[in-house]
This record gives structure tokens, C-alpha cells and sequence, in this order.
């Protein structure tokens, strides 16, 4: 069975940090390209970030890029989102994800998916 778990999420001011981290089992996770998506109330699934196989590459959009930070564990089958410099614009639900293959993409059409974790930015 595959899973993706996330957690980290909470309550942070603007200008705070978070860290997000996402548990992988049942899947080739060194093998799998890893994605963070988010969605806000009342808005579309949003593309976050990107990382390689390696953990090398990682890509950004152009809202967060610069105030978070992406990476990898391959031996603990784990991801991270780092969260810098939060504003309430980020506020959302934050989910790890993953298209099944290596293609380091901005697709917000995962084949896996965990259940998210809430990120709210307010003062």
C-alpha cells in the first residue's frame, strides 16, 4: 500500500517558518521525482515545488521561490518543505505527491497523494 504522510503543519505568524516533512512507504521512492502541492480555501490545486531523484534539482514557482527551500532523504524515504518568510497568502493545505516517475515537473496531476497538512499564517 502506498502511503505519503505528511506533517509539520500548525499556526505561524507572518514572517514565521515551518518545516514540513512527508513519510513515503510502499513505493520506489529513490526512483520517483517528489512534489509539494497546496490548496487554499476556494481555490485550484497549486503547484509548489519539485525535486529530483537525487534530491540536486529542485524547481520552484514563482511565489515561493526564494522563501522555500525543497530536499530529500533517500535512505528515510522522506521529503521536506522548508517555509520561510510566511505570509497569509501561503495559508493552505500543503500535500506531498509524486507522478510515479523521474520527470522533474510542475504537474498538479499526481498519481500519489497524502492527506495533507495545514498551514495557516495569521496573526
Amino acid at each position: 500500500e502506498v502511503q505519503l504522510v505528511e506533517s509539520g503543519g500548525g499556526l505561524v505568524q507572518p514572517g514565521g517558518s515551518l518545516r514540513l516533512s512527508c513519510a513515503a512507504s510502499g513505493i520506489s521512492f529513490s526512483r520517483f521525482a517528489m512534489m509539494w502541492l497546496r490548496q487554499a480555501p476556494g481555490k485550484e490545486l497549486e503547484w509548489v515545488s519539485t525535486i529530483d531523484t537525487s534530491g540536486k534539482i529542485p524547481i520552484y514557482a514563482n511565489s515561493v521561490k526564494g522563501r522555500f527551500t525543497i530536499s530529500r532523504d533517500n535512505a528515510k524515504n522522506m521529503v521536506y518543505l522548508q517555509l520561510n518568510s510566511l505570509s497569509p497568502e501561503d495559508t493552505a493545505m500543503y500535500y506531498c505527491a509524486s507522478r510515479a516517475d523521474a520527470v522533474i515537473t510542475s504537474s498538479t496531476r499526481p498519481v500519489y497523494r497524502g492527506r495533507g497538512t495545514q498551514v495557516t499564517v495569521s496573526s
